[in-house]
C-alpha cells in the first residue's frame, strides 16, 4: 500500500513516499539493506560533528532483545507492531564529548539521523514507523541506558503489509488521508507570526 503526499510544491519522490503506516509484513528485513539504514543515518549532519545518536536495534532472530524493546511499547502500539520484523530505540547522547557541556542540539541532530534512516528506508522499499508511545523509564532500566543519554524515539522497519490485517479502528486510519498544515502556516518573516512573502 502507498499514500504518497499531496504536495503543492515539488519535492522528491522518496519523501512523498515516505509516510507511518502499522501494517507490516513479517518477511525479515536483508543484512545488507539494514546496514544500509544506519550508513545513512551516520551520515547525517550534527552540530561540531559530534554525531550524539545511538541505536539499540533488533530483529527476531534476537528474540531476548526484541522482546526487550517490544515489552516497553505502549499498549496502543503493541496492538499492531509485533509483526514488524525490526525495532530500532534512537538515542541522543546529551553532552559534547570533548568538554562535557551539554550539547543543547542533541535531540535535533538524532532526528536528523533518524529522518536519513526513514528516508534510506523508503528508497528500499521498507517502511519506518516512528513512536513516542513508550515506557521512557522502562526502556532505560530494561536497556542499561546510562546517565547522560537521553532515550528519542521507538521505530518499527519492515516491509509493507496488508491493512486487512490490522483492527478495524486502526484500518480506519491507514487509509484516511494524509494531511499537513500548509506551509503558510508555519514559515514567517523574522518576527513571529508574520506570514513570510517567501511562501505566498
Amino acid at each position: 500500500m502507498e499514500k504518497p503526499a499531496h504536495a503543492k510544491h515539488r519535492i522528491e519522490d522518496v519523501i512523498a513516499h515516505r509516510w507511518s503506516p502499522r501494517a507490516f509484513d513479517e518477511r525479515p528485513v536483508e543484512p545488507g539493506k539494514l546496514k544500509s539504514l544506519f550508513e545513512a543515518a551516520r551520515w547525517a549532519p550534527s552540530s561540531n560533528n559530534e554525531q550524539p545518536w545511538r541505536f539499540l536495534a533488533a530483529n527476531k532472530e534476537q528474540r531476548p532483545d526484541y522482546d526487550r524493546l517490544l515489552g516497553c511499547l505502549s499498549e496502543g502500539n503493541s496492538k499492531w507492531v509485533f509483526r514488524a520484523p525490526l525495532l530500532i530505540l534512537s538515542v541522543a547522547s546529551l553532552f559534547f564529548e570533548d568538554d562535557g557541556k551539554p550539547n543543547r542540539h542533541a535531540m535535533h541532530d538524532t532526528g536528523l539521523a533518524v529522518e536519513n534512516l526513514v528516508l534510506q528506508a523508503t528508497a528500499l522499499g521498507l517502511q519506518a514507523h516512528q513512536m513516542a508511545g513508550y515506557d521512557v523509564e522502562k526502556v532505560r532500566k530494561a536497556c542499561q541506558i546510562p546517565s547522560g543519554f537521553e532515550p528519542v524515539a521507538m521505530i518499527a522497519v519492515g516491509y509493507p503489509g496488508d491493512p486487512e490485517i490490522l483492527p478495524e479502528y486502526l484500518r480506519e486510519r491507514e487509509l484516511k488521508p494524509r494531511e499537513r498544515q500548509p506551509i503558510e502556516d508555519f514559515v514567517f518573516t523574522a518576527s513571529w507570526g508574520r506570514p513570510s512573502p517567501l511562501v505566498r
